[in-house]
């Protein structure tokens, strides 16, 4: 029997989105290197070196920004990467995707038991075994699996419910953030911040290799774009913002760590962080509120990530690249429920593997997410070049030039994980890339070459019926603007309802005030178009 594609509920706001954004970028890097950052480069050369490298991370969020906004499809990278460049294109960089995002989610199920050893050194019992020199131990590896339980719980339930955890932990990192600047005011040193530049370039570099892999997260708001209650230009720009937001955020730490104590001592520290606001207030309690905000990093990226990689099987699932069983959504809770289990049985198992392992996989991960940029960035100034008058909600500054930056920049990241480079990857990580590609290149095989366009999805799902099994399971998504109306006219009614109820005058549509003519871009006057 065949059923209609099922619709995802509505559910996240301007928040819901910041947060889930702004919360994936922050893990728990910001804690452990700080002192090696502020070693090589001093105060403000490590400082200036998340200025540089939030800048790359910047032209490629910008290119996602338009993108998301043009095409607010569940899947993100997918949908753009189809209808640039078509299907088999599509699914490598999607696959490509799927690694990274899977990396980060079951990296986390072994950061967070690593990281309660700071507060309770004493919770390792039961030794299992050891893999690559890494004893794993019962106690720990219990905590990871329960807590990959309840991340995977939390997710299946809904995307609301979701988004409320990481509003909260994304709360409690901010008041850590108080803490860090009120600590620096009552217990810093300008004096302790010198040398504010050390290592000449050589030092400044070596921090702005890290600085990209520690802003992957933004590109997770792309994946849930169905899911997202919001004009689709306020989209865009809440990706822009959350990108901002994570530049302040580690500008923020350099400067008030460094005032706590000088460079050497911090880079002697194995919490830096942790130990600067403990010599500003004078007391380790503070160091272990920072520790559990590191935790609370770890949760806020965990939870982005699980969102971002379900969504991005599902589509697959959704376009017949995958099995239909992966685009399956919750008869109650409107999630893709059996995307959201299989990512996060990945989380489960992790802790097995010991951290040492988890490790080479992210590092493998990080590439492929840096591949994927470049992919999406191309993918901006194809359709750019090919679709002059798709429909824009957020138009991009500078054009196909900001693209073209963000290739170039994206590149220039992707070769530092090349033999000889700052952040190579080791033969272990490569074979990782190796395994996962062998297990992609059959499904890539079995997807029929389908050719970019507005109507690429549509055409891709009436191939790929018979491959997957069930016919009808799969209906294309609606033609983008028709899309875009009916997301407008839906806001507008709720927003009448809500005057209504509350008895006072019905005002002008919010959304329509906010919006250009829903005119194709040919017919509207000079003045309206932007480049």
């Amino acid at each position: 029997m065949s059923r209609q594609h099922e619709k995802m509920d509505q559910v996240l706001g301007r928040w819901d989105v910041l947060a889930v954004a702004f919360g994936a970028m922050i893990g728990f890097g910001w804690i452990v290197l700080t002192g090696e950052f502020l070693d090589r480069a001093g105060t403000l050369g490590a400082a200036l070196a998340f200025v540089a490298g939030g800048l790359v991370v910047a032209f490629v969020a910008f290119t996602y920004a338009e993108l998301v906004a043009a095409l607010p499809h569940v899947g993100g990278e997918h949908s753009y990467v189809l209808r640039s460049m078509g299907s088999r294109a599509s699914f490598f960089c999607s696959w490509t995707l799927v690694l990274g995002y899977v990396s980060v989610v079951a990296f986390e199920a072994v950061a967070l038991p690593q990281t309660l050893l700071y507060i309770f050194p004493d919770m390792l019992v039961g030794k299992m075994y050891s893999v690559a020199g890494y004893d794993v131990y019962t106690s720990w590896v219990a905590v990871g699996v329960v807590a990959a339980v309840v991340m995977t719980w939390l997710n299946v339930v809904g995307a609301r419910p979701a988004a409320v955890f990481q509003t909260v932990a994304v709360l409690f990192l901010a008041a850590v953030g108080v803490v860090l600047v009120a600590g620096a005011f009552v217990g810093g040193d300008v004096a302790n911040m010198e040398p504010l530049f050390d290592g000449g370039w050589g030092g400044f570099l070596s921090v702005l290799v890290a600085t990209p892999f520690l802003f992957v997260g933004f590109d997770v708001i792309p994946q849930s774009a169905e899911e997202i209650s919001l004009p689709y230009k306020k989209i865009g720009e809440a990706l822009i913002v959350s990108v901002l937001l994570a530049i302040s955020w580690y500008v923020m730490i350099m400067l008030t760590t460094s005032s706590s104590m000088h460079a050497v001592d911090l880079a002697h520290s194995e919490l830096a962080v942790a130990d600067a606001v403990t010599k500003m207030f004078g007391h380790p309690a503070w160091g272990t509120l920072l520790v559990l905000g590191g935790v609370a990093g770890i949760l806020t990226s965990w939870n982005g990530f699980l969102i971002g990689a379900s969504r991005l099987v599902y589509a697959l699932a959704r376009s017949g690249m995958l099995p239909e069983w992966f685009g399956r959504l919750h008869p109650r809770y409107r999630t893709p429920a059996n995307a959201v289990v299989f990512i996060g049985a990945t989380s489960v198992l992790a802790p097995f593997f010991g951290r040492k392992t988890l490790v080479w996989l992210v590092d493998a991960g990080g590439l492929s997410i840096v591949v994927a940029w470049i992919m999406v960035a191309l993918a901006f100034i194809i359709l750019r070049r090919r679709e002059p008058e798709m429909e824009r909600p957020f138009r991009t500054p500078g054009g196909v030039v900001t693209g073209g930056i963000a290739i170039a920049l994206a590149s220039g990241v992707a070769v530092l994980f090349m033999p000889g480079m700052p952040a190579a990857l080791t033969g272990p990580e490569w074979a990782i890339v190796a395994v996962w590609s062998v297990f992609g290149i059959p499904l890539l095989l079995r997807i029929p070459h389908v050719t970019g366009g507005p109507d690429a999805e549509h055409r891709l799902i009436e191939a790929t019926h018979p491959a997957w099994g069930e016919k009808g399971v799969h209906e294309p998504p609606a033609p983008i603007t028709r899309f875009h109306e009916e997301h407008d006219a839906a806001l507008h009614e709720e927003a009448m309802q809500r005057m209504d109820d509350d008895g006072g005058p019905v005002a002008p549509d919010e959304g329509h005030r906010r919006h250009r003519s829903r005119r194709p871009r040919r017919d509207r006057p000079r003045s309206e178009r932007s480049s």
